[in-house]
């Protein structure tokens, strides 16, 4: 698998202590995704009205649009304890007993890849997200009993790329689904200024600017250009980032100026020059580019279908004209028209 600087993942954890670091931690502070802080203002603000804890909200899109972020902001803006988890960490139905007895009233219990929950875990989860019940079972066999526990009031707040992974009966029991949209490039750029005076990085609004078009309309990728481009420039000039040490820093870094870097070119490549521009399967492009299917679902695609570069297909995946347009390839329906003279 090929090392992408514009991977969307945060998996270390010096990346996730600067992610921490960068995190906003209210509405005032959280740049773009007004239609979604709108809904859950309004959410909130009746919760709290009424005294009880927020319904159950499932957040979902592309990574690295700051869901963990929102599921922050919604604990602080309730006045709430959160405590973090993830699907993959929740391996037996203990496991899921234990976060849910330590929680208390009002608390809120945030699910990162919450469609890679074991099955057995779920079932456990519907009973204690609708009538707030633990069920559990004391031993084995014909002896075995069912013991019944009440728990705390509590909030679940879930995390997905892939809503559609999701079992239907846990999908049913949130009662606020909100995808996160890609941002604007001036939010973007915005993003990139705050994050820049929080690190102490001086950088013209320019540059901020050519930065935010090429980060993929995504805040951890804008982030993580932000600090690549830092150690440029304190390597190679004074330390402030101008457009000229930023067009230096992303052409070492491969980063075109849409934000594409060499596997989106290969995968792009990939259907033009051996398919003739698709239709084309996603298990033969994983084949090709020895990526994870999910890999290029996840964190490929959607940005190059978001910039109209890809499309996807009953039959497979196609590149589109404009793809073509932007790698300096001719298009076959082009090429065999015949030219005017």
């Amino acid at each position: 698998m090929i090392e992408r600087i514009v991977n969307t993942s945060n998996d270390e954890p010096e990346e996730q202590e600067l992610e921490n670091t960068l995190r906003p931690r209210d509405f005032t502070n959280y740049i773009g995704q007004e239609r979604l802080k709108k809904n859950l203002k309004l959410a909130i603000t009746a919760a709290k009205k009424r005294g009880e804890p927020l319904d159950h909200v499932l957040l979902y899109g592309p990574p690295g649009l700051g869901k963990t972020t929102m599921a922050s902001v919604i604990a602080n803006e309730m006045g709430a304890q959160i405590r973090i988890t993830s699907g993959p960490a929740i391996e037996r139905g203990g496991d899921l007993a234990s976060l849910l007895t330590n929680l208390q009233d009002g608390d809120i219990l945030f699910i990162d890849e919450i469609h890679r929950l074991h099955r057995s875990v779920e079932e456990i989860l519907y009973s204690a997200m609708e009538d707030f019940k633990l069920d559990i079972m004391l031993g084995k066999g014909p002896s075995a009993k069912s013991l019944r526990l009440d728990l705390p009031n509590f909030t679940i707040i879930g995390a997905t790329t892939r809503t559609g992974a999701l079992a239907a009966p846990l999908r049913d029991r949130f009662g606020m689904a909100h995808r996160l949209e890609f941002y604007k490039p001036v939010e973007i750029a915005q993003i990139i200024e705050r994050s820049a005076k929080i690190l102490g990085i001086k950088i013209k609004p320019q540059a901020a600017q050519q930065l935010a078009e090429r980060a993929r309309l995504t805040p951890r990728i804008a982030n993580r250009l932000l600090r690549r481009v830092r150690d440029f420039a304190d390597v190679n000039g004074d330390g402030i980032i101008d457009t000229e040490i930023t067009t230096q820093a992303l052409a070492l870094l491969e980063v075109d100026d849409i934000g594409l870097d060499p596997v989106d070119r290969m995968l792009l490549l990939a259907i033009i020059d051996n398919y003739k521009g698709g239709p084309v399967g996603v298990d033969t492009l994983a084949a090709l580019l020895a990526e994870e299917r999910g890999s290029i679902e996840d964190t490929i695609e959607p940005y190059l279908m978001q910039v109209g570069l890809l499309e996807r297909t009953a039959r497979g995946r196609k590149v589109t004209d404009r793809a073509y347009k932007h790698l300096g390839k001719e298009s076959d329906k082009n090429h065999n028209q015949p030219k005017l003279i």
